[in-house]
């Protein structure tokens, strides 16, 4: 992990930007985390669609600066095929085809999905793994470990794979291969899963019965009224509480 950048916020978050071999990422520590600290912070993954650092910052940095407020460190990376990466041919079409098909209104078919999804879990879940290794390795940072927000279905497979990450929060707001509803099955770690009821890109029988998938004896799923960007405040709120309950 090289650090490439870094600034103190206003309210005292220190945000540096890094880079993983070619994957970008950004890590913010509160103010209270040192090397010197009596204790490290834990740390919270956040996640986040195919759309570039760049573009996404604004809604990171927000979520981030809640979350130092908490005593979390967070961190994320630029996904593979986005921002300034190389791009992905093939998973570009299969975006294209998927737009083409919410836009006419035909059904989306499995064989979209699965190519627009499974080559992003694939490569974007090693690299995930590669960046908390590195960022367990700053003396500043510890477990335990929650992953929040992005792309499901990476979060999905990421709780399956990773033992480190102990707590997840999901946003059922994306499309989901059906072989991640058989590896939602073998997630056990504590679940809170927003959904947005109204949320016009997203198919909430199918978010519901990914729900019921999981295997976690502790999950809880909270259901809001409004489309995919009307999250109410206090839905953030009750996510903070819920990591402070299980990585404090």
């Amino acid at each position: 992990m090289h650090f490439t950048s870094e600034q103190r916020l206003d309210d005292g978050v220190l945000e540096r930007e890094f880079t993983l071999g070619e994957i970008p990422g950004i890590l913010w520590t509160p103010a209270s985390a040192s090397a010197s600290a009596p204790a490290p912070a834990p740390l919270i993954l956040l996640g986040h669609p195919p759309l570039g650092l760049r573009k996404m910052y604004p809604r990171l940095a927000d979520r981030a600066r809640h979350s130092a407020a908490e005593g979390f460190a967070t961190a994320t990376i630029e996904l593979p095929g986005s921002g300034d990466r190389p791009r992905w041919p093939a998973v570009e079409q299969a975006r294209a085809d998927l737009r083409r098909a919410m836009q006419t209104g035909e059904p989306v078919s499995d064989e979209i999905v699965d190519a627009v999804i499974l080559p992003l879990v694939d490569k974007a879940v090693p690299e995930w793994q590669a960046a908390l290794d590195a960022l367990l390795s700053l003396p500043e940072i510890g477990g335990p470990v929650g992953y929040s927000g992005g792309v499901i279905s990476i979060g999905i497979r990421l709780a399956v794979v990773e033992p480190r990450i102990v707590a997840a929060g999901f946003f059922a707001g994306s499309f989901v291969p059906r072989a991640l509803f058989e590896e939602a099955r073998q997630v056990t770690i504590p679940l809170h899963v927003l959904l947005q009821w109204d949320d016009e890109g997203n198919d909430r029988q199918a978010a519901l019965d990914l729900f019921d998938a999981f295997g976690s004896n502790e999950k809880s799923l909270h259901a809001n009224m409004g489309g995919h960007t009307g999250v109410p405040q206090f839905a953030g709120d009750a996510a903070a509480r819920f990591f402070t309950r299980h990585l404090k």
